[in-house]
C-alpha cells in the first residue's frame, strides 16, 4: 500500500487553554515517510499535540506546515489527508461491536462521505469489491489476521487483547489510505515485546511512504522525537523571561545613558 507521506515541520507550536498551556515550544523538522514520536509523560499535552498536528484541535502559539498546509489556519486540510488512531474519546472501539462490524462501518463511511462523487454511483459490485479490497488491504498492513482471532471476523472487540485492539484502531484508520497516521498511546499497558511489535508496526507503515506520529512514554532511537516533558515548556518560559529582561535592561540602559548624555551637556 505505497502511499505519499507528508512532511511536518513546526516552530514555537503550543496550545493553551483554560488550565493553562496544553503544550508550548514544540520545534519539529520531519521528511515524508518519518516515524516520528511524541515522548512524554502522560498529561504532558502529548495528546493534543497529536490532535493540533492532525488539524483537530486548533493551536494558539507558533505554526506548524503539515503537507503543505499551515496550521492553525488550513486545519480542514490537514484533516482530509491525515487519520487519527487509538484516540481516547476520538476514535474509540465499541466493546459490542465485532472486528467484522467495525471494518464494514468505516469502509462504508469512507465510500460515502471520503470518495468522489464519481464513486459513488458505480455499480454495487464494483463497489463492494472496492470496499472488500481497502479492508483487506488495511488489515494486512496493520498486521491484523482476521482468522488467527478466537471467532474470526466475529470476534467482539471486547475479547480482543490489547495489542490486537490497537490493530484494529490502526487498519481503521488505514482505510483512507492517510499519507499521515497518528497514533495515541502506542506503548500504553503493552509488554516490552508487544511494545517492539508495535513500533515494528508502524516502522513497515513508513516504508511504504506513510508519515506515522505515535505518541508513546519513551521513544526508540531511530524515531524522530519531539517531548511535550514539562521541563521543554519550563524551559521555553524561561528563555521567554530572559529576553523579556534583557529587553527591560536595554531599555533601562539607553534611558540612562540618554539621562547622562544630557547633563553632560548641560555642563
Amino acid at each position: 500500500m505505497a502511499v505519499d507521506g507528508v512532511d511536518v515541520t513546526a516552530q514555537g507550536f503550543g496550545l493553551k487553554g483554560p488550565r493553562g498551556w496544553a503544550f508550548r515550544g514544540i520545534d519539529l523538522a520531519a521528511e515524508p515517510g518519518a516515524l516520528i514520536a511524541v515522548e512524554g509523560p502522560s498529561g504532558s499535552g502529548r495528546t493534543s499535540l497529536l490532535l493540533a498536528l492532525t488539524g483537530r484541535m486548533k493551536a494558539t502559539e507558533g505554526s506548524a506546515t503539515v503537507g503543505g498546509a499551515r496550521l492553525p489556519k488550513q486545519l480542514a486540510a490537514v484533516r482530509r489527508f491525515s487519520a487519527p488512531a487509538n484516540v481516547a474519546g476520538v476514535t474509540d472501539l465499541d466493546p459490542a461491536l465485532t472486528v467484522w462490524e467495525h471494518l464494514r462501518e468505516r469502509a462504508l463511511l469512507q465510500r460515502r462521505f471520503g470518495d468522489s462523487v464519481r464513486a459513488l454511483v458505480r455499480p454495487r459490485a464494483e463497489r463492494a469489491a472496492e470496499s472488500g479490497l481497502r479492508i483487506d488491504t488495511a488489515l494486512a498492513a496493520a498486521g491484523l489476521d482476521r482468522e488467527a482471532l478466537p471467532k474470526g471476523a466475529r470476534t467482539a472487540v471486547r475479547d480482543l487483547e490489547r495489542l490486537e485492539a490497537l490493530r484494529l484502531s490502526i487498519a481503521l484508520a488505514l482505510i483512507g489510505r492517510p499519507r499521515l497516521l497518528a497514533v495515541d498511546d502506542l506503548d500504553l499497558k503493552l509488554s516490552d515485546a508487544e511494545r517492539a511489535e508495535a513500533w515494528a508496526l508502524l516502522r513497515s507503515l513508513t516504508a511504504t511512504g506513510t508519515t506515522v506520529l505515535a505518541v508513546c512514554s519513551e521513544a526508540p532511537e531511530d524515531a524522530v522525537t519531539v517531548s511535550t516533558r514539562p521541563e521543554a515548556a519550563e524551559a521555553t518560559e524561561a528563555a521567554e523571561a530572559t529576553a523579556a529582561t534583557d529587553a527591560t535592561d536595554d531599555e533601562q540602559n539607553r534611558k540612562e545613558t540618554g539621562d547622562a548624555l544630557t547633563e553632560t551637556g548641560r555642563a
